[in-house]
């Protein structure tokens, strides 16, 4: 009779149980830093180390963050001459539908007007302004189908892995309005992993640093003192005086649509040390997206990065290996030539780990002949370089080489030996080469 009621009971409380579970909302679990992302990375904006990575590798929506590779490509136009920052663009069908959907980040323009490039530009980086975008891609290459051409080139140049690019803004394609790229779907968004928008944003700030004069704006009025006039607030709301400010940030990028959720890739300076961290569909941890939950990750990489870690020199310039103080030299008025460390190495890595890491000479057997090398020798000649190495624990790398090393170098020059000193050399190798196998034979009488 028991066990029958024991029976009766699980059979009325199970779909109660099922009736209390349905609708609610799963936790997201925190990951090693507490972030609730897709993908997430922090580098070292200097050298390109890795300091934390998270799901990097996996390719994702980058929404808007795609705008970093169009600037990128604009400002080497510009510095080749292709064009100029005063040159007018003349706005087309294309340009003016696109710019007039409010529900994008946009600046209207004019069906009849001429724009500056760099009016337009201040517009991408501060606005994120789409149509705006699609003018400056237009006037670089002609057509958006053919912009895409260089921001595939420019990606391959650049090392960029599993990158996917199928218009210059980060739209989707359905938003611009039957006009996208031709070869693209209708419904297509571009994607990469967070390792390759790192890599982006590291090449644009080391190769064109003055995007950060225009990033850093938190506000501009587009056509001021014109009757279209619009004030654009910059989407980087971890700017000072914003809602989400953190000290030091001056840019870099933010994305949004639906596919890709909320992104952002910003950069930030403290005491001397500048990192950039990547996030990816950031959530909260109910998994709900905003633009909170993407400056919150955003702001605990910057805390891990500025608080964990600290520039080290590990080597210094002129520094000699105990037991590589030289190499041998061939055919030279000396037999041996000092090599010295050229430059020194520092590198920003985490505080408690600092005593992890040794430095590995590693010399060019290209440069060398039966391991020696031949007169002359020029004084700073490269001979091979250092390598950081962690003798324990994870290394993440670094974002755009396998390590930063340094040259190792000649320290002096050596001379080649005249005739007659390698004439005699020669002969004394030939009288001890015979000396040798000869003992070598007697020797091997008496074994």
């Amino acid at each position: 009779m028991k066990r029958e009621m024991r029976r009766w009971v699980a059979f009325l409380l199970v779909p109660l149980l099922l009736i209390m579970t349905l609708g609610t909302v799963p936790v997201y679990a925190d990951s090693a830093l507490g972030l609730h992302v897709d993908g997430a990375i922090l580098i070292d904006a200097e050298s390109g180390k890795i300091l934390y990575e998270e799901n990097a590798d996996t390719p994702l929506g980058i929404a808007s963050m795609t705008k970093m590779m169009t600037e990128y490509i604009l400002f080497e136009a510009i510095e080749e001459g292709k064009i100029s920052w005063d040159q007018e663009y003349k706005v087309n069908d294309y340009t003016y539908a696109v710019s007039q959907d409010r529900r994008l980040s946009n600046v209207p323009l004019r069906r009849d007007g001429t724009y500056t490039i760099r009016e337009l530009y201040e517009a991408v980086a501060i606005y994120s302004a789409n149509g705006a975008t699609i003018a400056v891609a237009e006037t670089i290459a002609g057509t958006e189908t053919e912009f895409l051409k260089l921001m595939n080139a420019k990606a391959e140049e650049l090392g960029l892995k599993d990158y996917k690019f199928v218009n210059s803004t980060g739209l989707n394609n359905s938003d611009l309005q039957g006009m996208h790229p031709q070869g693209t779907g209708a419904e297509d968004e571009n994607v990469m992993p967070a390792k390759s928008v790192a890599k982006l944003a590291y090449h644009l700030l080391h190769d064109y640093p003055e995007v950060l004069e225009t990033t850093k704006v938190k506000t501009k009025i587009f056509r001021e003192g014109t009757s279209d006039a619009i004030k654009m607030d910059n989407w980087n709301f971890m700017l000072p005086g914003f809602v989400y400010e953190y000290e030091g940030v001056d840019g870099l990028k933010t994305g949004t649509t639906d596919f890709a959720g909320h992104n952002f890739t910003g950069t930030a300076t403290r005491d001397g040390k500048r990192v950039i961290a990547v996030v990816m569909k950031a959530v909260d941890a109910k998994g709900v997206g905003s633009y909170k939950a993407r400056f919150d990750a955003t702001r605990a990489l910057f805390d891990y990065g500025f608080g964990q870690f600290s520039e080290v020199e590990f080597v210094p310039a002129g520094y000699q290996f105990k037991d590589s103080k030289t190499l041998d030299v061939v055919k030279g008025k000396a037999k041996t030539v000092a090599v010295e460390v050229k430059e020194p190495i520092r590198m920003m890595v985490k505080t408690s780990e600092k005593d992890l890491y040794v430095p590995e000479l590693v010399i060019d057997e290209s440069k060398m002949k039966d391991n020696a090398l031949q007169a002359p020798i020029k004084k700073g000649t490269v001979v091979g370089h250092v390598n950081l190495v962690k003798t324990e624990g994870t290394d993440y790398g670094f974002i755009d080489s396998t390590n930063p090393g340094a040259d190792v170098v000649t320290k002096d020059a050596v001379e080649k030996a005249g005739w007659f000193s390698l004439t005699m050399s020669a002969i004394g190798d030939f009288f001890a080469s015979i000396w040798s196998s000869a003992t070598g034979f007697v020797k091997g009488l008496f074994k």
